[in-house]
C-alpha cells in the first residue's frame, strides 16, 4: 500500500511527503473516501489495519515512543494517517504534562496514535478512556495500545457523546466519570461534533477549574463553532491559547490547535 509518487529517496518524494502531501496517492485516496471516512471512520483502502500490522511487525513491544515513531514512518512513508502526528503531538504532550491528569478522557481514538502519546504520560495513578464511534478502529486501538504497553492505564470504549447519553452513562458506571472528575480532555474526532460534546460535558460537571482540553484541526478541516465559542468565553469561562501549526505530517497546509484552560 506505498504511495505511487516515486522512490523513497529520490528528491521529489521528500518533497511530495513533506511540502505537498496532497499530491501523494494515499492523500487522493483519503480524499476519494471521505465519504467512507464519515460512515464508517476508515478511509475504505485498508490501511488502519496496514498501520496496527506496521506497528505489531516493526515496534517493540512495551515501548510506547517505538510504537508512535513506527506510525509516524507509516504515514509518513506509506499513507496519510487522521492522527494528530508529530509536530502537533508534541502540544499534546506538553498540555498532558502540565494537567498531570489522574482522569483524561479523548474523543476519537482512530488508530491509537494520540491515546499512545496521552498514555505515556500520564502520572502513576493516571488513567485515558478514549471513545471511538467505530468499532473497527476501536480494535485496532487497542491492540496498538497493547502493543505499547498501556493497556493498564488506557481503554478504549466504543460510542459517541452524542448518542443520546448511552455511552455518558456508560464512563459514568463502568470507568468513574463523574462531578469534578474529569482533568483533561482531548478532541480529535468529527469537527461538528467539538461544541456540542464539550458542552455536554460541562452540563454534567465533568470538568472543574483548571481542566485542560485541546482540540485538534480546528482549521483544517476546521471546526468554526467551537472557535467561536472558545473566543466568545476568553477570560469568562476558559482561558485559550491557539497553537498556530500544521496539518499532520507536512510544512505547507497550516492549522489551529486550541488549548483552553476551564475557569468554572
Amino acid at each position: 500500500m506505498a504511495d505511487r509518487t516515486g522512490p523513497r529517496r529520490t528528491g521529489l518524494g521528500a518533497l511530495l511527503r513533506d511540502k505537498a502531501p496532497f499530491l501523494r496517492w494515499s492523500t487522493i485516496r483519503f480524499a476519494l473516501g471521505g465519504r467512507s471516512v464519515l460512515r464508517t471512520g476508515q478511509v475504505g483502502d485498508g490501511r488502519e489495519e496496514a498501520v496496527r500490522q506496521h506497528v505489531l511487525d516493526t515496534a517493540t513491544p512495551g515501548d510506547p515512543d517505538s510504537v508512535l515513531a513506527a506510525i509516524d514512518d507509516f504515514a509518513r512513508n506509506r499513507s496519510i494517517l487522521m492522527n494528530v502526528g508529530d509536530e502537533k503531538g508534541l502540544l499534546l504532550d506538553a498540555a498532558v504534562r502540565r494537567a498531570k491528569p489522574l482522569l483524561a478522557l479523548e474523543l476519537g481514538a482512530y488508530c491509537g496514535y494520540s491515546a499512545v502519546r496521552t498514555g505515556r504520560l500520564l502520572p502513576p495513578r493516571g488513567r485515558l478512556v478514549s471513545v471511538e464511534a467505530s468499532a473497527a478502529n476501536a480494535a485496532i486501538a487497542t491492540d496498538v495500545i497493547a502493543h505499547a504497553g498501556l493497556a493498564d492505564r488506557v481503554e478504549v470504549v466504543v460510542g459517541k457523546i452524542g448518542d443520546g447519553g448511552a455511552t455518558m452513562r456508560r464512563l459514568a458506571v463502568d470507568h468513574g466519570f463523574a462531578s469534578s472528575a474529569v482533568d483533561f480532555v482531548f478532541l480529535d474526532h468529527l469537527k461538528t461534533a467539538y461544541l456540542p460534546d464539550l458542552l455536554a460535558l460541562l452540563t454534567v460537571n465533568w470538568l472543574h477549574p483548571g481542566s485542560i482540553v485541546v482540540a485538534d484541526n480546528v482549521r483544517i478541516p476546521g471546526a468554526p463553532r467551537y472557535l467561536r465559542y472558545m473566543r466568545g468565553q476568553e477570560g469568562k469561562t476558559w482561558r485559550t491559547v491557539e497553537h498556530r501549526t500544521h496539518v499532520e505530517y507536512q510544512s505547507l497546509l497550516h492549522d489551529l490547535v486550541l488549548e483552553s484552560e476551564y475557569l468554572g
